[in-house]
């Protein structure tokens, strides 16, 4: 053996170009400048291998435009209304307001025009103003990479690559653009994103010979959007943004993306009110055509019940309350990179994290390095050191905690060659040059590198690795591991100086050094943060590709209860029935490999629940994907963070406790919205049909029941602010709309009843029966109808109103819990409001007569009753039926 010996350092363009049939400008241009001797690429995108200056840079940038997709654009004005306009419920709005323009009735055009601005301009102001706020966070945790600018490396942003930059690829990198490789080293890149390839495929700088065919089967291209598994390369940038072969995929799919369950229960809940409105209206129409025989007043009174039944201004309340929850969130350090991930963020049920920087500090300290008998041993250390040092991938916890443990002059060795890490073989090897031999030294998981050995080294003798002592060599590792370390295998060999290329093939016949422990510290907080995470109904799992025996004693330290503990291997053999019982009840699952991982997450999801995913490497890319929502951390790689719905500036559960907790919050905002709409707009027909056919007149005129409308509309634009009691969010919040339309029919109704109490209050006790006596001139008879119709106007403005107070909270209302102060001004402002128009110089144009004194004292009396019994109905049915 050949000791290396370290000292302390002092201080610490004219060839015919093939190109394929059947693809665009860009790809031809991809295949030709791939299929040509490197010098002739770089001529023709006038680079150089030094890269681009940053003026040259710079222009570029102006003439290709930012290296970015179709579905990061921000859509325009016009094409921003067109998309909001396109909404059934606008839509409605829309046809009412046109047929009411074409029969004359302008008062009504105008009033349901103001709701249509009210709802649409209301979104498109605050939902622009929230994503630029949250865009600008985003900026934070934009992905970049390595270009050489000059002959200097620079970090950028993925978004300011250009053709002719000169980019530098790692294992963890997102490949930033469509590119020709000009040097590569073990190089693996994951194209599944474009080809839906599983296995990671081989790129090397040559072309293969003979020209391609296609782009996808150049085996020296990259392509935007891919990532690297494994290896180290450069690449000579050649297309970027819409004109890579991911960008013209995105070109074609830009308005196609996957429904969420979110997307799902708003359209479900709209769709329902509109069928419920199609069948009201007719009903109504005919109802009245037939008892007043007038069809076209009975028609504009049917547009306007169909007005007073559209839940118009959920696209405000949705939009407003998901823009406000991401800012919310992001004082929290939490970044939300899809705004319909809140709500399946605040519905998350079950959490699967890896133990590394979320239980633990993500910093881990070189505690020892000692040989297989667990002597201290500063030939380990060196070893250790030189394989981090002289390594070129990605550098992890591990090769900075060996680094800063020592501080060693390494000017004796020179790379020769390198194996680097991929997470099959769980390890990684450098080979030095050092006085006349090539010593090839390996570090990684300790099973992976006993299987590459055949001796050991005790002191200066080296003796043969024979299977009898391999389990007695274990001891050391396993009492490491029992004190919560974790620990890497230390392996060597030496080679003739005369072979300088090396494959994974000569990771055999090493000789077992020693081994280095590490200690990764629990952090302070996840004791407090599992315990709230529990309070909050979130099951936690630890899906971890560590060891069992450390992953046990991190999950003791941090009060994590370990119910079932399985490893990987024990997963592999069962059957999926077994699988599939065994994911439900084991909640520590180790050593695991990242399609384990996924197939966790995704059998999870099939038995219905709703899955967040925590996970920062390249390995935890699928599952970030395969998760109702993916989370990832702003320290991750690229990977990581494109895959992922949410990004945490904090890598704590602490944080991403209270991101939950928002996420529900806003996801109840909604739901109060929903409730109340669809409660009172159901209660509020069954009074309409019943008096249109009872009456002798209409019971609201048209424009009331608009005005009506657009008032309630404004009294709702504070819900978005309101606050939130905790048992409301104190578990996980799901669409139920089947618990939606119980409640609508439960709560309902029982404003019908104080609707029908309004009616005799106003027929028999304020004498509108009158409208009957033959003795009544037709003036008199126009006074008693307006006076009916104001009466239920203003007692139908105040229940609705009110009703807010009382859906907003399983609590007494005003005592228990009270509202924002935005919810609790606009509501009595809009009472107010209500109470005098009667008395204002609208009175007559909106056919209102002022009401007697003694209709208040009447009004008082059922606004208070009303509260207690739907408060009484409301309990009993949250008591029957639940929350969800």
């Amino acid at each position: 053996m050949k000791k290396i010996q370290m000292n302390n350092a002092s201080n610490r363009n004219g060839a015919t170009l093939f190109a394929p049939r059947g693809s665009n400008e860009h790809e031809r241009r991809l295949v030709e400048l791939c299929n040509v001797p490197i010098q002739e690429a770089l001529d023709a995108l006038k680079a150089t291998l030094q890269g681009l200056s940053k003026e040259a840079a710079d222009q570029r940038l102006d003439e290709f435009g930012p290296n970015e997709l179709t579905h990061f654009r921000r859509l325009g004005f016009w094409a921003d209304m067109f998309h909001r306009f396109r909404s059934p419920l606008v839509i409605q709005l829309l046809v009412i307001a046109l047929v009411s323009a074409v029969i004359g009735e302008l008062k009504s055009t105008v009033i349901v025009g103001a709701m249509i601005l009210l709802s649409v301009g209301l979104s498109y102001i605050l939902d622009r103003r929230s994503s630029q706020a949250v865009e600008n966070l985003g900026k934070r945790v934009q992905s970049r990479t390595f270009v050489l600018r000059e002959g200097v490396e620079s970090e950028v942003r993925i978004s300011e690559v250009v053709p002719g930059d000169i980019v530098l690829l790692q294992a963890g990198s997102t490949v930033p653009a469509d590119l020709r490789l000009i040097s590569a080293k073990d190089f693996f890149v994951g194209e599944s994103a474009l080809t839906g390839e599983s296995m990671p495929v081989e790129k090397t700088v040559m072309n293969g010979g003979s020209p391609a065919t296609s782009a996808l089967n150049l085996p020296n291209a990259c392509f935007f959007g891919t990532s690297v598994t494994s290896g180290t390369a450069r690449g000579l940038v050649i297309n970027t943004g819409v004109h890579t072969l991911f960008g013209a995929i995105s070109e074609r799919l830009a308005e196609k993306r996957e429904e969420t369950n979110f997307d799902r229960g708003v359209r479900s809940f709209t769709w329902l009110m509109i069928r419920f409105m199609v069948v009201m209206v007719c009903a109504v129409f005919f109802i009245v055509g037939m008892t007043k025989g007038n069809w076209l007043e009975a028609l504009l009174f049917g547009l306007s019940i169909a007005v007073g039944l559209t839940p118009e201004m959920l696209p405000m309340i949705v939009t407003v309350n998901l823009a406000k929850g991401a800012l919310t969130m992001a004082k929290r350090k939490v970044i939300v990179k899809r705004l319909a991930s809140i709500q399946n963020f605040g519905a998350i049920d079950i959490l699967c994290t890896d133990k590394t920087g979320t239980l633990t500090q993500d910093r881990v300290v070189l505690e020892q390095h000692v040989d297989i008998l667990g002597h201290p041993s500063e030939e380990v250390l060196d070893y250790a050191y030189l394989n981090s040092h002289f390594q070129t991938g990605l550098r992890n916890l591990i090769d900075r905690a060996v680094l800063e443990h020592a501080d060693l002059d390494t000017r004796q060795c020179q790379l020769v060659d390198e194996l680097p890490f991929d997470f099959q073989r769980r390890r990684m090897s450098v080979v030095v040059a050092y006085e006349g031999d090539h010593v090839l030294i390996c570090k990684g998981a300790v099973e992976e590198i006993y299987a590459c050995c055949n001796r050991y080294q005790i002191d200066e003798e080296v003796y043969p690795l024979v299977d009898m002592i391999r389990g007695e060599l274990f001891e050391e590792v396993e009492k490491l591991n029992r004190d919560g370390f974790r620990v890497l295998g230390i392996a060597y060999r030496e080679f003739p100086c005369e072979k300088t290329t090396f494959s994974v093939q000569d990771e055999s016949q090493l000789i077992l050094l020693g081994y280095i422990a590490f200690f990764d510290p629990p952090k302070t907080t996840s004791n407090e943060a599992l315990e709230l995470l529990s309070k909050a109904g979130v099951k936690v799992k630890v899906l971890t590709g560590d060891n069992g025996l450390v992953t046990e004693k991190v999950c003791r330290d941090v009060g994590l209860g370990v119910d079932r503990m399985i490893t990987g291997a024990e997963l592999a053999r069962l059957s999926p029935e077994e699988f599939s019982q065994t994911v439900q009840n084991a909640n520590v699952f180790v050593k695991l490999s990242p399609a384990q991982k996924e197939e966790i997450v995704r059998d999870l999801r099939r038995k219905g629940h709703v899955v967040g995913f925590i996970g920062d490497g390249i390995n935890d890319a699928p599952s970030l994907k395969a998760a109702d929502v993916g989370i990832s951390v702003d320290s991750a790689v690229d990977v990581a963070k494109e895959a992922a719905d949410i990004v945490l500036l904090e890598k704590s559960l602490l944080v991403l406790e209270e991101g939950i907790r928002e996420g529900r919050r806003v996801f109840a905002n909604i739901v109060k919205y929903i409730r109340m709409g669809a409660s009172s707009n159901f209660g509020n027909m069954f009074s309409v049909v019943g008096a249109s056919y009872l009456l002798p007149f209409l019971p609201m005129q048209p424009v009331q029941i608009l005005t009506n409308n657009l008032l309630y509309d404004f009294s709702q634009t504070g819900i978005p602010t309101d606050t939130m009691d905790e048992e409301l969010i104190a578990r996980p919040l799901k669409w139920n709309i089947g618990n939606i339309k119980r409640f609508m029919i439960f709560i309902g109704p029982i404003s019908s009843i104080f609707d029908y109490a309004t009616f005799a209050l106003m027929w028999f006790f304020f004498h509108c029966s009158a409208f009957l006596d033959p003795a009544t001139t037709v003036a008199q008879k126009d006074g008693l109808a307006r006076l009916f119709q104001t009466g239920w106007f203003v007692e139908s403005l105040l229940t609705q109103t009110l009703i807010i107070h009382i859906i907003r909270t399983r609590r007494i209302p005003f005592f228990g819990s009270r509202a924002s102060f935005h919810l609790t001004m606009t509501t009595l402002i809009i009472m107010a409001v209500g109470a005098w128009l009667p008395y204002s110089p609208f009175a007559n144009d909106l056919g209102m007569v002022p009401l007697p004194g003694v209709f208040w004292a009447w009004i008082a009396l059922f606004l208070s009753t009303y509260a207690v019994l739907t408060h009484w109905v409301k309990t009993w049915f949250f008591k029957r039926y639940g929350g969800d």
